[in-house]
């Protein structure tokens, strides 16, 4: 588990008749279920609640309010006393939940309405107009054994924000567009904001992931929606442990697989791996739709499968071929007419040269 987390809801596309169902004007798809996700700042997500309405708090802990009461459950396997940060926005942001969650040693930074900070007199949206943009206010006050930071911040339109680790300095210039001047500007940017935006998007990160390649299956039962996305979300997950481990080895972008590979090895490996071959019944088809699919095959070579498939010593028969064909290991010459029927590759099996062995077990 990484040093930067953030909580944010993550929706389901559905547009059946579901009490279940919710309507999320901000996000891409803005009706279905609504699932609140606790991930990193890389979006691997480390736990998560599907939206049901009113939750009783379990007895052990605190009861900061409806919203702040999911933050507390989804940060349960956050270590404590650990450093460990959490990012979240306006809907879940208050000042008990931030006071709770330092209590355990968890710091915390996230927009916050303004009707959520009692007392606390800020710099007029109007005032910071007039001063220009990058203009901020801030208030730090002392609650108890924490130090809380409120900056109200200035750019296009104001936004605030509440922490009990960072607020408004050191400010630095981030580039910004001016719509009048047509050109990109420099704007002074306080470093709690900077911070938010920087670890806040690990949600959305995973979201947009999910919906590149997502599992559409229309099926009149509700929940199959709901079991195909945490099939999607896991899929993305290992991808993206895999990504940081090759990463960790020194291995570059180019040379990892990318995601749409990732999932087509991945079904390539559930349907075929340690599974018998299954002889279907009855005459063979020839179908016009078979005949096309043959012709839209990418190149004249046979893909290699995937090592899940190759090495699991099951099913490997040999056939012969009626034409010649080039083996399949590397570094062998040969044409021969055998073949692995699973595999479906051409492989030589000769007294001096045992591809087919090599193929299967190297």
């Amino acid at each position: 588990m990484g040093e930067k987390l953030a909580v944010d809801e993550q929706m389901v596309p559905f547009k059946g008749r579901n009490r279940l169902k919710q309507y999320l004007p901000a996000k891409p798809k803005k009706w279905g279920y609504k699932i609140l996700v606790l991930a990193g700042s890389d979006g691997v997500p480390h736990n998560f609640e599907i939206y049901t309405g009113r939750v009783v708090q379990p007895p052990e802990l605190p009861d900061v309010g409806a919203s702040g009461n999911v933050v507390l459950r989804l940060a349960q396997p956050i270590p404590k006393h650990q450093k460990h940060k959490l990012f979240f926005d306006n809907w879940f942001t208050s000042v008990p939940l931030i006071l709770t969650l330092a209590q355990q040693g968890i710091h915390c930074a996230g927009t916050v309405r303004s009707n959520r900070l009692p007392g606390v007199s800020m710099m007029c949206d109007a005032e910071l107009k007039r001063t220009g943009r990058g203009s901020f206010d801030q208030k730090t006050a002392m609650v108890g054994e924490s130090t809380l930071h409120a900056v109200k911040w200035y750019d296009n339109r104001s936004v605030s924000l509440l922490s009990d680790y960072i607020g408004a300095h050191p400010v630095t210039d981030v580039d910004r567009w001016d719509g009048k001047q047509k050109k990109v500007i420099r704007v002074p940017c306080p470093a709690v904001v900077r911070e938010y935006n920087k670890n806040m998007g690990g949600v959305d990160l995973l979201d947009s992931l999910i919906a590149l390649y997502r599992t559409k299956i229309r099926s009149k039962k509700w929940y199959h929606r709901l079991m195909f996305h945490f099939i999607d979300m896991t899929t993305v997950t290992a991808w993206l442990l895999y990504k940081r481990d090759c990463s960790s080895t020194g291995m570059s972008k180019e040379e990892q697989i990318r995601l749409y590979t990732f999932k087509s090895y991945i079904g390539e490996s559930l349907c075929k791996s340690g599974k018998n071959l299954e002889h279907k019944r009855g005459r063979p088809s020839f179908t016009i739709a078979g005949e096309y699919k043959e012709k839209r095959r990418r190149g004249p070579a046979t893909p290699i499968p995937v090592p899940d498939v190759r090495l699991d010593a099951t099913a490997h028969w040999m056939v012969m071929d009626k034409k010649k064909g080039r083996c399949k290991v590397p570094g062998c010459k040969g044409t021969p007419k055998a073949k692995c029927q699973k595999c479906d590759v051409r492989l030589c099996f000769t007294s001096t040269s045992n591809c087919f062995l090599r193929f299967h077990t190297e």
